[in-house]
């Protein structure tokens, strides 16, 4: 039986999408015991990971139990899924140009292994999406063949992963749902394997617009804490001891932090979804989208802040050489889906013919990105180096840089992440 097999670290367990949350939650079930199987079409991801080398900043292969080794293995191969007891999705979920969903990694995954899926397989999705999905494109898909909870099993367990974290993040409580109660049963028993806390979901419908509200709710916030700071820009205001005095309100009050913009597979993307889900309900996501709305105007609002000292200053912008420091979406890592700098970049360039550069840490390399033309390399900074430039552009507050080397030696410098708490002459806080 199924579930036997999983209770006694008996399952393969293949892994579709080798990423951010593919690769974390393979090393989790095999330090649990299992024999794990990576599927991915990025030959790259595959090449790096039989070399023992990790193309993840917080990911390190030494995290693997060297006794557990020998049970990963990795491949572009999916007729290997005859193989596989159980079938986890650990896909991309981005926006199509018009923001409406673009589900195109699954269909196209569950379209190619279809042929291989067997009797008795489970299948797990974890990829984010809007409420329906599973039943709505897996389902009906996998039935064509198989009789869901009877011989073949269907789950919805939403990642709560946060990249840049350790991988042992099996304390954060972990969503679970299936189609049928013998489908939440083997949900129970394969998640249980690597998490502490499950909770139970009454279905999956619930268990998927659940994840979006958690990052909704994020996102509203943000949004708000983004509005506050064009106000507070304009009465001449810190927003950051704005919301670190509230931040002492022991009750009612969540700490949240402006910036240039969202980042990230989550938050700039879910509300759209559910938004574009609401509307065969006849419902119009107002305050979802305004939120959306806002964040997404906050690389444009960068930008002016630095136009317009330049205008005070009776200078011009256009032609002028920006180094944006940090394309990650968030500090210490080398994630950069959705990153604000990217579209900074692409406004100074079309509308200013700026000359762009830029210094990361952790992305040595940009490239083929999904909604950007840019294909560029870090460059090394020093005194010198920063000096040259007419403008430093921190977007990603890595905690490598050397602030106070490129406050000294920048000639205007563009704080988006309230790192200098004093006011200088060549900052300008945006």
């Amino acid at each position: 039986m199924e579930i036997d097999l999983i209770k006694k670290k008996k399952a393969t367990i293949g892994i579709f999408g080798m990423g951010y949350i593919g690769l974390p939650r393979a090393i989790q079930f095999l330090n649990s015991g299992f024999k794990v199987v990576g599927f991915d079409v990025d030959k790259k991801k595959i090449e790096s990971l039989k070399k023992g080398k990790s193309y993840l900043s917080n990911i390190s292969l030494s995290s693997i139990k060297k006794s557990y080794l020998q049970n990963f293995s990795y491949t572009t191969d999916f007729t290997k899924v005859k193989d596989l007891d159980v079938i986890i999705f650990c896909l991309p979920t981005p926006l199509k140009k018009n923001f409406t969903p673009d589900l195109s990694y699954i269909v196209n995954t569950i379209k190619k292994i279809y042929p291989y899926l067997k009797k008795n397989q489970t299948l797990s999705l974890e990829s984010t999406t809007y409420p329906g999905t599973t039943e709505e494109i897996l389902e009906k898909i996998i039935s064509k063949k198989f009789k869901i909870g009877s011989n073949f099993n269907l789950i919805y367990s939403p990642e709560r992963d946060d990249p840049g974290s350790k991988v042992k993040n099996f304390y954060v409580p972990r969503l679970i749902s299936g189609r049928t109660k013998k489908c939440t049963k083997i949900a129970k028993a394969l998640y249980g394997q690597i998490f502490k806390k499950l909770i139970l979901m009454s279905d999956m419908r619930s268990a998927e617009i659940t994840k979006l509200f958690e990052n909704i709710f994020r996102s509203v916030n943000i949004g708000l804490v983004n509005e506050m700071k064009k106000i507070c820009s304009k009465m001449n205001i810190d927003i950051h001891e704005i919301i670190n005095a509230a931040a002492t309100k022991p009750y009612g009050f969540f700490k949240f932090l402006p910036g240039p913009g969202l980042g990230g597979h989550c938050i700039p993307i879910d509300p759209f979804y559910l938004s574009w889900k609401a509307k065969e309900f006849n419902i119009d996501t107002k305050f979802i989208k305004l939120a959306g709305v806002i964040n997404r105007s906050m690389p444009s609002w960068v930008i002016k802040k630095i136009s317009d000292h330049y205008k005070k200053n009776k200078k011009n912008i256009n032609n002028k050489k920006f180094l944006i420091l940090g394309v990650a979406y968030k500090k210490n890592i080398n994630d950069t889906r959705e990153s604000p700098s990217f579209e900074i970049m692409k406004i100074l360039k079309k509308k200013y013919k700026a000359k762009i550069s830029y210094h990361d840490p952790y992305v040595p390399k940009v490239s083929g990105l999904r909604n950007h033309d840019i294909s560029m390399s870090s460059i090394k900074i020093n005194s010198k180096i920063i000096n040259k430039f007419d403008a430093v552009i921190i977007v990603t507050d890595h905690d490598k840089f050397n602030y106070e080397l490129i406050r000294k030696n920048s000639k205007l410098l563009i704080d988006t992440r309230g790192i200098y708490n004093k006011k200088y002459e060549n900052i300008i806080s945006a």
